[in-house]
């Protein structure tokens, strides 16, 4: 491979500055013509059919805003921990054997506190989902 000289970087037949450029440039020019055209033959029909929102063909009813249930941000909250507790378990696994007994006892640490805070969530009733029969 051959260093390229000064003259040689804005050569059309070395490949440099010059040809990215010109690329670019043409990019640029021909973005610019389709949105021209596209804004010169598009048709203007504004009605209330068109305004109303799009929700995957089902018609939007009532209020946009909704209130989700606690459950559904608990569900998110565990898969976030769980999904993130796999991700380093999985990766202690791979470097099991470098880190010997010293790592062993930190992913078994880890393990065991995770342990105690699914034990406190179960204990608070984060894991019933129905209704609940008692009142507190």
């Amino acid at each position: 491979m051959q260093p390229l000289s000064d003259s040689s970087v804005f050569s059309p037949w070395q490949p440099g500055i010059f040809s990215l450029s010109v690329y670019g440039i043409l990019i640029l020019v021909l973005l610019a013509v389709l949105l021209f055209l596209t804004e010169w033959l598009g048709h203007r029909r504004p009605g209330a059919e068109k305004q109303r929102p799009y929700e995957s063909g089902i018609i939007p009813t009532g209020a946009a805003r909704l209130r989700y249930p606690v459950p559904f941000f608990m569900v998110a909250v565990f898969f976030l921990l769980f999904d993130l507790e796999g991700a380093f378990i999985f990766s202690w696994a791979i470097a099991a054997k470098p880190l010997g007994w010293a790592g062993w006892l930190q992913i078994t640490f880890f393990i065991f506190v995770l342990l105690l805070g699914l034990a406190y969530i179960w204990l608070k009733g984060g894991l019933a989902w129905g209704p609940t029969t008692h009142k507190k």
